[in-house]
């Protein structure tokens, strides 16, 4: 086990998942970088450990209590109140055996490849680089590259089961690929860039029996759902008679009128979108009020994408803001747990081993820490799983959710709900740190007049501290936020 030095983030893989920070969104502040003592282990757990089910089930009933009044209002129910078992799971493939193909299969599904990536949600109309070196996937490019229809379906495993898989997937459709065993020397076979062009829901696996044996890929049986926009540019059949060309021109003209029409009068949202983009806006304001460190810009809020499609101004756009913006709160957190030990490892290499910054090394193995410091690193360890293993739950359900979700309306009223949610919970700390407040002005207000001490200078410069802790924030309203 060896553990970076210098300015690193902690790398986890808890249950299964990564914290992915690849794609920047100028619509989210993030804290100010600092130059991190940090660790990276990849020893980390594959599965949840015991309990942590139940304390992601608490950690949604009790935001459920505090917004209990405003949730029965809106008739909306906690989305992930079943932990896990809040999205759909296709049954594990552990153990299972070849299904036969029958003729009676679901109407329009197709047969595709399936390429399980841990515990990653990817989402529609985003790109993505893999490196392939795994037998049974070399196979599966070669084929889909043989074929011509070069795509496959990519799926969440299961956090605890080994071998069961999300049912709601993305398609991904190779752009690019670039063959690089020489270079490696055979350790991959490919780099490929890809392009999610649209969900898939699964309804079985046809060959389970090879998921074991690792003898080739898994094949699935699925229907498309379309995210890329290219079945509405296709809409139009050959053999339309020219009487529906005709309607369909009538009906354009009108939509052409209607649409300068509402450009006229301003951008047009439906209900659920407005919702959306009003409670977007509700939640901003808080975060730049309590000055949170991971927050949106200001600018995000006029700029919030939702609607359908898969344009820049497309609800999927904002969908990976709102997973960017759950990774960048991650990290942050991340980096609070292990402060105290970045600061002590620093010391130890600087007075035990003599380093001076600039000769700080890129990593250190465990064994030749202090033994002070290799139980520290089992303890926050311990503490980082504990802490953040429902975090990295919670932020993975809610994008699967949203993805398996199956209208545009529905799912601007689900991103709403957990807008809110995060809207509330800050306004829950906020009462909080006012009662506290207000107590110690209480307090103050008790004491004889006679008793109480002059004006302090801390006082009287209280203006121009404001105004210096003002100038501290890392509020910073970005003109291209989602540019």
């Amino acid at each position: 086990m060896r553990f970076g030095v210098g300015a690193l983030t902690v790398a986890l893989a808890l249950c299964g998942a990564s914290v992915s920070t690849t794609e920047a969104f100028s619509g989210v502040v993030r804290p100010s970088p600092r130059r991190a003592f940090g660790v990276a282990w990849s020893a980390a757990p594959t599965s949840l450990a015991s309990g942590i089910k139940t304390r992601f089930v608490s950690t949604s009933a009790t935001r459920r209590q505090l917004a209990a009044g405003d949730d029965e209002e809106d008739g909306y129910d906690e989305p992930l109140a079943k932990g896990v078992d809040s999205v759909s799971w296709l049954p594990t493939v552990a153990g299972s055996k070849m299904v036969e193909t029958s003729s009676d299969g679901v109407e329009d599904a197709q047969v595709l490849p399936l390429f399980p990536l841990g515990g990653i949600v990817y989402t529609p109309n985003s790109e993505h680089v893999l490196n392939i070196f795994e037998p049974r996937y070399r196979s599966m490019y070669n084929d889909i590259l043989m074929n011509g229809t070069k795509r496959f379906v990519v799926s969440m495993s299961h956090p605890t089961e080994a071998g069961r898989f999300a049912q709601m997937g993305v398609l991904f459709e190779l752009q690019e690929l670039k063959e690089v065993s020489e270079q490696t020397a055979d350790q991959i076979k490919y780099i490929c860039n890809h392009r999610v062009t649209g969900r898939v829901k699964i309804h079985r696996v046809l060959n389970p029996d090879v998921w074991e044996s690792r003898s080739t890929y898994l094949r699935v049986e699925g229907t498309i759902f379309d995210d890329s926009g290219r079945d509405d540019e296709d809409g139009e059949d050959d053999d339309e008679t020219s009487e529906a060309v005709e309607e369909k021109k009538d009906e354009s003209m009108a939509n052409d009128v209607y649409g300068a029409v509402t450009a006229a009068l301003g951008k047009y949202y439906s209900k659920e979108e407005k919702s959306l983009k009003d409670a977007f806006g509700d939640l901003v304001e808080i975060q730049h009020e309590l000055e949170e460190d991971v927050r949106f810009t200001k600018a995000s809020v006029l700029s919030l994408a939702v609607k359908p499609g898969p344009g820049k101004d497309g609800l999927w756009q904002t969908v990976r803001l709102w997973q960017s913006f759950a990774d960048q709160r991650l990290m942050a957190r991340q980096n609070d747990l292990q402060k105290d030990f970045q600061e002590k490892l620093q010391e130890f290499l600087k007075k035990e081993k003599g380093l001076k910054d600039e000769e700080l090394p890129s990593a250190i193995g465990f064994q030749d820490l202090s033994p002070g410091l290799q139980q520290e690193v089992q303890d926050l360890q311990k503490r980082m799983a504990v802490e953040l293993q429902p975090l990295v739950l919670e932020s993975t359900l809610t994008m699967q959710k949203l993805l398996e979700t199956e209208s545009h309306e529905a799912r601007c009223k689900l991103l709403q709900f957990f807008v809110e949610a995060e809207r509330k919970r800050l306004a829950t700390k906020k009462s909080l740190a006012g009662m506290f407040a207000g107590e110690t002005a209480g307090s103050s207000a008790d004491i004889p007049e006679e008793e109480r001490l002059g004006p302090s200078s801390s006082s009287k410069s209280s203006s121009s501290d404001d105004s210096s802790a003002s100038s501290k924030s890392i509020l910073t309203d970005e003109p291209d936020a989602w540019g």
